[in-house]
C-alpha cells in the first residue's frame, strides 16, 4: 500500500505527459530506471513551456561508424536545443577541456565519467550532418544534472553550452528563449521533426547494436 502511494504522484505526472508516446517507455521502465526517469523529468518540464516547439527523446542519429544517441531534443523557433541528461548524485567536478569529469559520493567513492560537453558536441556534430541547414548558431547544448547532485566546481568557457541542475532548467530555458532571436520558422521545425522522428522509438536490435559499439569503444 505504501509502495503504491509513493508511486502515485509519479504515475499521475507520467499520465499527463507525452513522454510514453515519444519514447516508447512504459511507466515501469521509466520510474525504475534512473536514466529514463531523469530524462522523463526534463521532458515533462519542457513540454509545459508555452512556446511552439517539438520534442524528441532517445534519437539514434546515424553516423559513419554506427549511431549516436541523443537523450532529448527541443526544436524551437529560437533554435535547436540538444540535451544530455545526467541523473547523478554526489559532488560533480569538471572542466570543459578535460576528457573525464569526477563524481564524488558521500562515502568518498570517486567515479569518472566522460566529459558531457564533449559528448553532447559529438551528438550535435552528427545531428548537423543530417540537416540541410547546419549553421552552428542554430544549436544550443544543455547538460542537465539531477537535483540530487551538487555542481561543485565546473569550469566552462563556451557561451552556447549550459550546465545546470534540473530544478534550474525552466528559469534558464525561459531566459534563453526570451533573449534569443527567431532562427527557425514553424514549417522548418516540422520538417526537421519529421526527419528526426524516424530515428526515435527504434527497435531493440538497433539499441543493442548501439550499446555494443559503445562497449567496444570503451
Amino acid at each position: 500500500m505504501f509502495f503504491s502511494l509513493a508511486l502515485l504522484p509519479k504515475y499521475l505526472k507520467f499520465r499527463k505527459s507525452n513522454y510514453k508516446i515519444e519514447s516508447g517507455n512504459s511507466f515501469i521502465s521509466t520510474v525504475f530506471d534512473k536514466g529514463n526517469y531523469g530524462e522523463f523529468l526534463t521532458f515533462f518540464y519542457l513540454e509545459n513551456l508555452d512556446d511552439f516547439k517539438r520534442l524528441l527523446v532517445n534519437v539514434y542519429i546515424p553516423k559513419d561508424d554506427g549511431t549516436t544517441e541523443i537523450d532529448l531534443i527541443m526544436l524551437s523557433p529560437m533554435g535547436i536545443y540538444v540535451f544530455e541528461s545526467k541523473n547523478y548524485s554526489g559532488w560533480i567536478f569538471g572542466n570543459e577541456k578535460s576528457q573525464y569529469w569526477t563524481q564524488t559520493l558521500e562515502n568518498k567513492q570517486k567515479n569518472k565519467f566522460f566529459n558531457p560537453i564533449w559528448q553532447n558536441k559529438g551528438h550535435i556534430t552528427a545531428f548537423k550532418d543530417n540537416l540541410e541547414k547546419p549553421e552552428d548558431s542554430l544549436f544550443k547544448s544543455y547538460i542537465v544534472f539531477s537535483e540530487r547532485c551538487e555542481l561543485r566546481k565546473i569550469e566552462l568557457d563556451s557561451r552556447d553550452v549550459k550546465i545546470i541542475k534540473r530544478n534550474d532548467l525552466m528559469v534558464k530555458i525561459k531566459e534563453d528563449l526570451k533573449n534569443s532571436s527567431i532562427v527557425l520558422k514553424p514549417e522548418e521545425i516540422l520538417n526537421i521533426y519529421s526527419k528526426l522522428k524516424q530515428y526515435s522509438n527504434v527497435d531493440k536490435s538497433l539499441k543493442k547494436e548501439h550499446i555494443k559499439n559503445i562497449n567496444l569503444d570503451n
